[in-house]
């Protein structure tokens, strides 16, 4: 037990300090963790033994639990207003777009089966805008027409739908003969009835209830998040729309506990973030990478400069939105922590 509590306090300070040094030349974070967790799987130079699947999708799960809400928790109605209707749109619309160019490329240029192609499309389909803004900011520019807060809405809330779109496709394959539509129904319902529900019952204890000092609102507050994912997923909902939709209520509210619940679990943002990567990093072995570089490295491309920017296209044109704007958001579509957990649950 002491050894990998020695391990764990190691690796965040690795994480911190690296990411403190290489952020001024404009490298995501969460490339640095994935290296650091390959430096210490079982072909690197701390050769950690780590190839459990089952364990790594129950830590990463929870860790997007915390990483969703903050999502919806810090944006802010009031600045995505104008630009709500293109986000909610790219979220949607949006990625059920990438996710089917995707398996189409993967299917007809790869060469992959159909079930394959799709999969791999749902599981990549959603954006981590969170990459692109830390170097957007590192290099201190500033973004018209709203954009930044365009793809702050989209990143934020196209997670659940992917989500939803590889659960589908996981099902299929495993030959369960559910109904896909009334599944897209109850997911998309029960997250939307019990994360708004339960963000109205929040902010009525938050406003009305004195609690002790000492950090109780965190704790509260952590135990609602849990509850908005754990609800509507044992009544078949979509748990990770629920809890960024219950973020997204109570972090636009006024209480009194905001400005400590907004520092605490931003940094439970980070920590999540860091877990997630550095297994991520674990769990490759470098020597299995070398075979299906060239089948990775197509399917970048296709997704990359054909599939997520028709998506684009497609959604922002009949908003008379200019080509750079559609350009830059395109090219902002860096796969996140979701993408991650998501290949997880698809392996195992």
């Amino acid at each position: 037990m002491a050894a990998g509590l020695l391990v764990c306090s190691v690796v965040i300070v690795l994480c911190i300090l690296t990411n403190r040094f290489l952020k001024r030349f404009g490298i995501p974070a969460v490339l640095i963790f994935i290296v650091l967790g390959m430096l210490f799987g079982s072909e690197g130079i701390v050769r950690i033994p780590f190839d459990n699947f089952k364990m790594a999708e129950t830590i990463c799960c929870t860790a997007l639990i915390f990483i969703m809400f903050y999502g919806g928790f810090g944006t802010s109605f009031r600045e995505a207003r104008p630009v709500l209707p293109q986000s909610i749109l790219l979220a949607t619309a949006g990625v059920i777009i990438t996710a089917g160019l995707t398996g189409v490329f993967c299917y007809f240029i790869v060469g992959m089966s159909l079930q394959e192609s799709l999969l791999i499309g749902a599981v990549l389909s959603s954006t981590d805008a969170a990459s692109v803004f830390s170097i957007l900011r590192s290099q201190k520019l500033n973004l018209k027409d709203r954009t930044a807060s365009l793809l702050e809405v989209e990143s934020g809330s196209n997670d659940p739908f992917a989500y939803m779109l590889t659960i589908i496709i996981l099902n299929w394959m495993a030959g369960e003969g559910e109904n896909i539509l009334l599944l897209a129904v109850e997911e998309i319902g029960f997250g939307i009835v019990f994360g708004a529900g339960l963000g109205w019952l929040a902010l009525k204890i938050l406003k009305n209830t004195e609690l002790e000092a000492g950090g109780i609102d965190a704790i509260l507050m952590i135990a609602f998040v849990l509850c908005a994912y754990a609800g509507p997923v044992l009544i078949g909902g979509n748990g990770y729309l629920s809890v960024y939709l219950f973020g997204f209520i109570v972090g636009n509210a006024k209480f009194k506990a905001k400005v400590s619940l907004v520092h605490f679990f931003e940094s439970i943002d980070r920590l999540a973030q860091m877990l997630i990567f550095f297994l991520l990093g674990l769990l490759v072995f470098p020597s299995m990478l070398l075979p299906i570089l060239g089948t990775a490295l197509l399917v970048f491309l296709g997704l990359t400069f054909i599939a997520r920017p028709a998506a684009v296209a497609l959604v922002m044109t009949p908003f008379s939105c200019s080509w750079r704007q559609q350009a830059l958001v395109a090219f902002s579509g860096l796969r996140g922590a979701a993408s991650a957990v998501f290949a997880i649950i698809a392996v195992q």
